[in-house]
């Protein structure tokens, strides 16, 4: 069998090849994972769209920014929370608690709305957290399904699902506020999310049975038990990645305050000239923003995501990413124009939505299954929220001293040079430990035996045909 597949044998790997380097047999899982990410993604800007109008009309723009503080302390709760459960759940189980406890959480959340109860700060909180949790949950699964080959191939794939079912949530969102309102939202998101779960259920059973003889660290086991947070800090490959996290979080933050600050001040005349409430502008406001942020990303998931990563490189990904804010922010500082810095923030939106989201999802393929399910939540879920709580503290103090649009942005531009540091740092750690796998401690053994207390051990039923194996070998 070749690497390239031939239409007659495999066309849904032959058609898949336009968008990524797809092998024989892979079709039919990166398919379902792309779905998976699809459906994930749809319900989550169902529910963004749902949170904005509740939240900026409950407290505006500033409250909102305020909030992150509150889902960072959540988050370190809920990241704790996590970690105990997937040191005692199977990778299936843990999955399907964690999903059934959301769809609980929403089914409150719709009648508390639905009774005109005031829900706006406590849906923004818990909509951070979801859309973080489920998401790194979602990318850990992945990155356990797929070894490092496959996921550097595949992930951009992978990716085509988020950036088509984040275009797919806000296009959705729109008429479904036009008939209905912010409570509907979340009655449509909830029966995606059954979906979604569904199909992880039919990708956890098309490969676990295919890699029980390859004994990859028990990819149906909990994980080993311990401290998430320690297990960041005792690695510096993870520490800088959380560096990455926190400035990639602030920059946007701040960025998206400046434009939600503009947006809150000119509602009411808007909508007074539109004929509709501040709520329907805000959320249609807000659904075509998405939509413009989105249609981009998808476009470049598509043709050019896999194609950069291949021909630049990792490393060169990641520092042309933030490159690009500074551009955007600088001449945004330059012409301080709301025009301006839509565009700026749609472009810098895009490339976080699609290249920059999967050069970080490609990080995570040389680290532990510890990492990827417990330290990758504390990465993806506290740190981010704590770029967004750092991001608010500036908010908080820049308010208080009168600090301009402009004021604002030099900041982000300052920050987003840091980024460009920590980017190529990281970059370059990520090179050392795919070109040197076996000196990496915590790399997934991904032999057929292993060693257990200096012994050889063999996948179960394979004692009878096993044969001496030299030490050097194991």
């Amino acid at each position: 069998m070749t690497d390239k597949p031939r239409f007659r044998d495999h066309p849904a790997s032959y058609v898949l090849r336009l968008f990524g380097e797809v092998r024989p047999g892979e079709a039919g899982t990166v398919l379902l994972l792309t779905l998976d990410v699809f459906l994930i993604l749809t319900a989550y800007y169902l529910l963004k769209v749902a949170r904005e109008p509740l939240i900026l009309l409950g407290g505006g723009a500033e409250v909102k920014s305020y909030a992150s503080v509150g889902q960072t302390i959540l988050l370190v709760v809920v990241s704790s929370a996590y970690g105990w459960l997937a040191a005692r759940a199977s990778r299936m189980s843990l999955i399907t608690i964690v999903t059934l406890f959301f769809l609980s959480n929403l089914a409150i959340f719709w009648l508390l709305g639905a009774s005109g109860v005031s829900i706006g700060v406590a849906f923004f909180l818990w909509v951070g957290i979801f859309n973080i949790v489920t998401i790194a949950q979602f990318w850990s699964f992945a990155a356990d399904t797929y070894t490092e080959e496959q996921g550097k191939r595949l992930f951009p794939i992978v990716g085509i699902g988020s950036s088509v079912g984040a275009v797919g949530g806000a296009w959705l969102a729109s008429p479904i506020v036009a008939r209905g309102s912010p409570t509907t939202l979340m009655v449509v998101a909830g029966v995606i999310l059954v979906a979604a779960l569904g199909v992880t259920y039919l990708v956890h059973q098309r490969e676990v049975p295919a890699r029980k003889g390859e004994q990859r660290g028990g990819v149906d086991e909990p994980v080993a038990p311990g401290n998430a947070f320690a297990l960041v800090l005792r690695d510096r490959y993870l520490l800088v990645f959380a560096v990455l996290a926190i400035a990639l979080n602030f920059v946007t933050k701040t960025g998206d305050y400046v434009l939600d600050r503009m947006l809150v001040h000119e509602a009411p005349a808007h909508a007074h000239a539109l004929g509709v409430t501040q709520t329907e502008f805000i959320a249609q406001f807000k659904a075509h923003y998405f939509q413009f942020i989105n249609t981009i990303g998808v476009v470049m998931q598509l043709f050019l995501v896999s194609r950069i990563i291949k021909y630049a490189g990792l490393r060169a990904t990641l520092v042309l990413i933030p490159l690009a804010s500074i551009g955007g922010y600088g001449t945004a500082f330059v012409m301080p124009l709301v025009s301006v810095l839509f565009i700026g923030r749609v472009v810098e939106s895009s490339l976080d939505y699609s290249l920059s989201n999967t050069a970080q999802q490609t990080l995570w393929l040389p680290t532990s299954r510890e990492a990827k399910y417990k330290g990758k939540q504390v990465i993806d879920a506290f740190c981010r929220r704590g770029g967004d709580a750092l991001s608010a503290g500036v908010v908080f103090f820049g308010m208080r001293a009168a600090l301009s649009t402009r004021g604002f942005l030099a900041i982000n531009v300052g920050v987003t040079i840091v980024w460009v540091v920590v980017a190529y740092v990281i970059g370059k750690m990520w090179s050392r430990r795919v070109s040197a796998p076996s000196a990496q401690a915590d790399a997934p053994v991904r032999v057929p035996r292993r060693e257990v207390r200096g012994e050889a051990e063999l996948p179960r039923g394979a004692l009878e045909d096993a044969e001496e194996v030299p030490v050097e070998q194991l």
